[in-house]
């Protein structure tokens, strides 16, 4: 059975599925088409319905809950693992509202945890994650980083205003959901929980075989040096990567309902998970 599936080329990513769709591990009768994009891309894409199964923000699960649902494995979330709000570090003491905020994608939880904290900021302009960094460089106002930037904004002359993930942590007591793995809810349950556990069995290949960074890693990692790219799966693939479990499933939850409060929406949180 082919089945697509998108993922980031971030290393947490290309760590996680490597096993799976180079078929390191024992795939049965799956053949997986991997297809490596960038969050928003993929976020776009879940909203289309484009793909099998696809990594996507949290921020975007309630827009794609009619024909997605989510595995237990392959998620990113954590604790002291959220977004930043940075500056250029010449700026001085900023009014956030006053200033246009550059943010990787609409639909990502970095927007969704900014609007949390700043519920009545409006100029905004999304940006690939990989483009924000230069923007807040050149003057143009700040940026909310997420993957690999955090570790070097401050190498390049910026600084950090807001910890949006400490903010979440405060106000909800939750790890911070970052991204998930959904799977078409046309597939026959059975096979769902069959990949759910293929996804889980790539990521114990990957941790038996960590720290050593591997050439398909490497090919994606965008000339990161191999100690980012430790420091990359490190902060973003832990236990909650490779299940859930109760206070995983509690937090998404959580940002279920925060998503709803800020959109005025409802959202019908049965039957969400595989």
């Amino acid at each position: 059975m082919n089945l697509t599936i998108g993922f980031s080329p971030c290393p947490n990513d290309t760590f996680i599925f490597d096993a799976l769709v180079n078929k390191k591990i024992d795939t049965g009768e799956f053949c997986f088409e991997p297809v490596l994009e960038d969050v928003q891309t993929l976020n776009q894409w879940a909203i289309e319905g484009k793909l099998a199964i696809t990594k996507l923000s949290y921020g975007v699960l309630p827009l794609v809950l009619d024909h997605y649902k989510l595995l237990s494995s392959g998620s990113a979330l954590g604790n002291g693992v959220g977004p930043l709000l940075i500056a250029n570090k010449d700026a001085e003491l900023l009014n956030v509202e006053e200033q246009l905020i550059a943010i990787p994608g609409e639909n990502t939880t970095a927007h969704l945890l900014f609007s949390l904290k700043y519920p009545t900021v409006k100029n905004k302009i999304f940006l690939r994650y990989d483009a924000i960094e230069d923007f807040v460089l050149l003057g143009k106002g700040l940026g909310v980083i997420i993957h690999e930037n955090r570790f070097t904004y401050q190498d390049k002359g910026l600084k950090k205003i807001t910890d949006l993930g400490d903010y979440w942590e405060q106000e909800t007591d939750v790890p911070i959901p970052l991204g998930g793995i959904v799977i078409k809810r046309s597939v026959e349950t059975a096979l769902q929980k069959e990949v759910e556990g293929l996804i889980k069995k790539s990521i114990e290949y990957a941790f038996a075989n960590y720290p050593e960074i591997n050439d398909y890693i490497r090919k994606y990692s965008q000339e990161m040096s191999e100690d980012v790219m430790r420091k990359h799966i490190d902060l973003y693939v832990n236990n909650y990567s490779l299940e859930l479990g109760d206070s995983g499933e509690k937090a998404v939850l959580k940002l279920m309902d925060v998503y709803a409060g800020i959109n005025h929406v409802l959202i019908n949180k049965s039957n969400i998970f595989v």
